[in-house]
Parts: structure tokens; C-alpha cells; sequence
């Protein structure tokens, strides 16, 4: 396969669509920051946590209000418009960087901890996945906390039956496990825990990995 130059996620989001991403079910809300919630259970509160790419800032806020210090970063100018509002309103003393996941800006082992929600099910090949994966692990000190799409669910059998029977086609790459683990085995990475929305009924995953 041809790996793309681009893809959805890194050129969805202008003025229109990033307002409308912040637009989210109550009900869906909070069974996502509980997920975040349990996962970071295991990740010490007085950690640094980078939340990459941070949209609007849902993460960050939620994981502020946890107790840990909070930075982020995000590929879309709009998203950073309103992460910037978002994380000025709560009061936060922080910049919302410009940053992409697959290349960077800093240096080695520069944070405590790397926190991607909802992204790595947007990556269509399994190059762009490494190497987006390798660079939050270079610049963790300790901790990447990372959803991703399992395959092995209700929610994409159903989604799988209905692009086969003419609907619509899948805009997102679901993954097992065990190809997420390769992915941080090549960089140095263990897996401490893999946490379910709700297993086997939805798709959403949140794995916490761990420098060796």
C-alpha cells in the first residue's frame, strides 16, 4: 500500500468543523472522561501530561482538575483557538503549542507523560501509526496513555455489516491490541494496563504504556 500524504483527521477541522467537534452527547462525554479517569489511575498525579492532540482541551481540563500539571498541543490552528479559550477560562497558566504527532518539536524525554485520546483510530497505514507512536515515546519520560479502536466489538461488527451492505464506508482503522503493543515494543514501551469503555460492546480502548 502507498502510504497517503494526508489523511481526514489532519485536514478536517476549520473554523466550521472545529466548533462542531466540540459539540458532544452529555451521556457520551462522561462515559469518555470516566475511561480517562481509570486509566490514569495508575499514572502518578504529580506527573507532567502532555494531551496531544488536545482538540478543545477536554483532556487537559478534566486531568487539571485531577491534580496533575497539564500542557498540550494540537495540528489545527482552530482547535488551538479554542484549547487556548478554554484552558484561559479555567484558569490555567499555559500555551497551547502548535504541534503535530507525527513529527514533534521536542526534545527527548522533555514530559512526564504523553496523553493521545481519540486520534490513533484516524491513521490509515501501519507506517504513519509507528511513527507517530515512536515520537510520543521520545519525548515521554515515563508514561503514554493512548486510545485506539478495537476491532473486537459490537459497535464495529455493525459498523463493518453496514459499509457491506451499501452505507457508509469506515473512516476509522480499528487495531488489536497486540499491533498497538508491537508499535511501543519498537520503542523501548511495555504495556501496564489496556482499559475498555465497555468491553466488547464499544470500540473505544485506552492502553497505558510504560518506558522499560
Amino acid at each position: 500500500m502507498t502510504e497517503p500524504n494526508t489523511y481526514r483527521a489532519r485536514t478536517n477541522y476549520d473554523a466550521k468543523k472545529a466548533g462542531i467537534y466540540q459539540q458532544r452527547k452529555a451521556g457520551k462525554h462522561a462515559s469518555e472522561l470516566k475511561l480517562i479517569e481509570r486509566a490514569f489511575s495508575i499514572v502518578p498525579k504529580n506527573l507532567e501530561v502532555i494531551d496531544l492532540p488536545c482538540g478543545g482541551g477536554r483532556v487537559f481540563l478534566h486531568l487539571a482538575s485531577l491534580g496533575y500539571k497539564v500542557r498540550a498541543g494540537d495540528l489545527s490552528p482552530e482547535m488551538i483557538k479554542i484549547a487556548q479559550k478554554n484552558a484561559n477560562d479555567a484558569g490555567l497558566n499555559m500555551t497551547v503549542d502548535l504541534a503535530d504527532v507525527e513529527a514533534l518539536q521536542y526534545t527527548d524525554k522533555s514530559v512526564d507523560a504523553v496523553v493521545c485520546f481519540r486520534l490513533f483510530q484516524h491513521f490509515p497505514t501501519p507506517a504513519i501509526r509507528q511513527r507517530a507512536v515512536s515520537e510520543m515515546c521520545r519525548v515521554a519520560k515515563q508514561y503514554v496513555v493512548m486510545s485506539y479502536f478495537s476491532p473486537y466489538s459490537y459497535t464495529q461488527v455493525k459498523l463493518i455489516l453496514r459499509e457491506r451492505l451499501g452505507g457508509r464506508k469506515l473512516r476509522k482503522f480499528p487495531t488489536s491490541l497486540k499491533e498497538v503493543e508491537g508499535y511501543f515494543a519498537n520503542s523501548g514501551y511495555r504495556l501496564v494496563k489496556d482499559f475498555a469503555e465497555f468491553n466488547l460492546i464499544k470500540t473505544m480502548h485506552l492502553a497505558v504504556f510504560e518506558r522499560i
